[in-house]
């Protein structure tokens, strides 16, 4: 019975791979035909068997290392679509590699294009159309496992409807172990105390995991529970009580072999991700300032001469990563004045001209801000850096405020693209921008960047209310 769970996932991961493997060879036939690339009955020789075999083989092994997640209790639909995502991308390379070192096949075909597009939407069904499956089978009472609680405060019970609230998870909590009954959580059963556990799982062998919130001080009896959980095949989970004094996730992490909690995940602080960020920084503005940033400049050199006397370029001071300071370029949209670097900008700001305000409003005045990332003082992609003044004044105001300046600025951001963007009127404007900040902070990848950069472009073609 223990290890039911496990051969379950095995026979699962094992046939979802099986079906990846068929829909890959199968799709790969069909499309071959389809195109028309040899008569049908020249494609089954020597040279398209081993074609064949070798695009499936290739899938295979970037489909074992990618992994199947559709197993898991928990897991979100667009989780299961990056997954797919992953391998696919994957495996257009190591095939592209193999196919070409072979000469079997033109990876710059349309032929080749057609096939890894339609393999990735087919996968993405077959996958999704299984994980229902899955969850529809565990509604009905397949692949259960049985909880049990240890300890009734906040974080047990909260982990409690975590698990029984989705009835698709497959998890029963048959019931808590405490001092006394708790009057706080009268929807799950009281089994006794924490020192009849043992005697408990003893008698439920169906039973096969344990959550344990007792603090550390109750170590007499949490050690006997380790020992029996640790000899009889059932996993013991120790559940931090941090609810006093955090209200927010924690993840785990390990300094050798000393294990410690983080208030949130910082995938910038990765060496690897660090580098594959700055090399596309890089890459991207040194492309832009050399191409078309020279044309931009000369158009807006003389523009801005004829409107607005004064510089071409606007520089102010303002704070970056870890807080240090940097002069930020723009083209300048305003006229010259004496409150450019304590005053925003407002709707109708009388320092504006109508060439200022075209600049604002298609974001080419943040354009300059491209040698600022060459520099290395910002990011294309970041929290937007403030006003050395306002950021004195919002860390007063807003708890959490300075946890934006852990990664570098950007020239646009998560909370631009999604209606942060421009003046704050109000305290909750900016709290909900420093929200927005810290959420990319979290939950930073290379293609979240390239989602907002393209969601930037979008919305200077189409304008901005708040682009002012």
């Amino acid at each position: 019975m223990k290890n039911y769970t496990d051969r379950y996932n095995s026979i699962v991961i094992a046939c979802v791979l099986f079906g990846d493997v068929c829909i890959c060879g199968i799709l790969f036939y069909l499309l071959y035909v389809f195109c028309g690339i040899h008569d049908i009955e020249s494609d089954l020789n020597t040279t398209f068997v081993q074609t064949l075999i070798t695009v499936m083989l290739c899938y295979l092994v970037c489909a074992i290392q990618g992994g199947v997640i559709l197993h898991r209790r928990k897991v979100r639909s667009y989780q299961v679509i990056m997954r797919v995502f992953r391998n696919v991308f994957y495996f257009s390379l190591l095939s592209g590699i193999v196919l070409t070192i072979g000469k079997y096949l033109d990876v710059f075909s349309g032929f080749f294009v057609l096939y890894t597009t339609a393999l990735f939407i087919v996968l993405c069904i077959y996958r999704l159309i299984t994980r229902y499956a899955i969850k529809v089978f565990r509604t009905k009472g397949g692949n259960l496992r049985y909880v049990v609680l240890v300890g009734s405060t906040a974080n047990n019970r909260e982990l409690y409807h975590e698990l029984v609230d989705d009835v698709s998870t497959g998890y029963r909590v048959n019931g808590y172990f405490d001092d006394e009954p708790n009057g706080k959580f009268p929807e799950c059963t009281y089994l006794g105390k924490p020192e009849e556990v043992n005697k408990y799982l003893e008698n439920n062998p169906k039973v096969q995991h344990l959550f344990c919130c007792l603090p550390s001080r109750r170590s007499d009896v949490i050690v006997p529970i380790i020992d029996y959980c640790e000899n009889n095949l059932v996993h013991f989970y120790s559940v931090p009580n941090l609810h006093n004094y955090l209200h927010n996730r924690v993840y785990f992490n390990m300094m050798g072999n000393v294990p410690y909690l983080s208030l949130r995940r910082d995938p910038l602080s990765r060496a690897e991700n660090k580098l594959l960020k700055r090399a596309f920084d890089i890459a991207v503005s040194l492309t832009f300032l050399c191409t078309l940033f020279i044309p931009i400049f000369i158009i807006v050199a003389i523009v801005t001469t004829i409107t607005m006397p004064g510089p071409i370029f606007f520089r102010q001071k303002r704070n970056g990563l870890n807080d240090k300071e940097f002069y930020c370029l723009k083209f300048r949209s305003m006229k010259v004045n004496a409150e450019a670097d304590t005053l925003q900008a407002t709707k109708d700001d009388p320092r504006k001209t109508k060439w200022g305000n075209i600049m604002r409003k298609t974001n080419i005045d943040e354009l300059p801000q491209f040698i600022n990332v060459l520099m290395g003082d910002m990011s294309i992609v970041g929290p937007r850096p403030h006003m050395v003044k306002h950021t004195e004044e919002y860390s007063k105001l807003i708890n959490k405020y300075m946890v934006r300046h852990f990664v570098k600025p950007g020239i646009t951001g998560w909370s631009q693209v999604t209606g942060f963007r421009g003046e704050t009127k109000e305290l909750k404007d900016m709290e909900g921008r420093i929200i927005g900040d810290i959420w990319y902070i979290e939950h930073w990848s290379f293609w979240l960047d390239i989602y907002i950069m393209y969601r930037t472009v979008a919305n200077a073609i189409h304008g901005e209310k708040n682009a002012y």
